[in-house]
């Protein structure tokens, strides 16, 4: 995706050391990765970067950045996101699955998740979807969710942003009525912002109406992937 490369280049540009492409980072799957992330950034360089991808409002992948932990700790923490990644993958194959630092981004398009037209409400096909994921988010409890809802650019702004949020929000509680945690979640809207295709085409303005979600780890992940680093 274009927005990705952009973002990588900018790493690499940063830390020529650890970041040369996305194609890169995505195709890594062990645990130096994360400590090639946490030598070259740390948290606190990992905060900047979240705060700078994520300006006028957060992104899925600032989220991811934003919140790395970095060196050892964070190499433990991107094995274990390695094999959640794959798991999703292996469980909802229509997923575009992206492991970026120590989280993953995964974008669900209107072949995987869609909605009634101009609605929220989830059709049968999404929801089938999603209850595939959720034996997965079972299986890896020690992470936080964040669900970025987005649409093209048709209808008004506003209309557009509240009718995001609205679906972020139905991802959510349809998760949560499944019985995941609904503290592992949160939602945000982000309307017409950040396309990733035309919405000068029919097929660019469906590959914008998606969700897209940041994983990352929770506090107990952290405290857990501490104590083995340090073993």
């Amino acid at each position: 995706m274009k927005t990705i490369k952009i973002y990588a280049l900018s790493f690499a540009f940063l830390f020529s050391a650890g970041f040369v492409s996305c194609e890169a980072v995505k195709n890594t799957n062990n645990t130096q990765r994360g400590v090639a992330i946490g030598a070259a950034s740390g948290a606190v360089i990992g905060g900047v970067l979240g705060n700078n991808l994520g300006k006028g409002g957060n992104t899925a992948l600032g989220a991811i950045i934003g919140g790395a932990v970095g060196g050892a700790v964070g190499g433990v923490i991107g094995n274990r996101m390695d094999k959640q990644a794959r798991k999703i993958e292996q469980t909802l194959p229509g997923a575009e699955v992206e492991r970026v630092g120590e989280g993953i981004k995964l974008t669900l398009g209107e072949n995987s998740v869609n909605f009634d037209l101009n609605k929220s409400s989830l059709t049968s096909k999404a929801k089938a979807n999603l209850d595939r994921l959720v034996p997965v988010f079972n299986e890896y409890p020690d992470t936080n969710i964040q669900i970025f809802g987005y649409t093209d650019s048709s209808g008004a702004d506003d209309y557009n942003l509240k009718l995001s949020e609205q679906r972020a929000e139905s991802v959510k509680s349809y998760l949560a009525g499944k019985g995941l945690s609904s503290s592992r979640f949160t939602t945000i809207g982000k309307g017409e912002a950040d396309p990733i295709a035309s919405n000068d085409t029919k097929e660019g303005m469906s590959k914008n109406r998606r969700v897209e979600f940041a994983i990352t780890a929770n506090e107990k992940m952290i405290e857990d992937a501490q104590k083995e680093a340090k073993q």
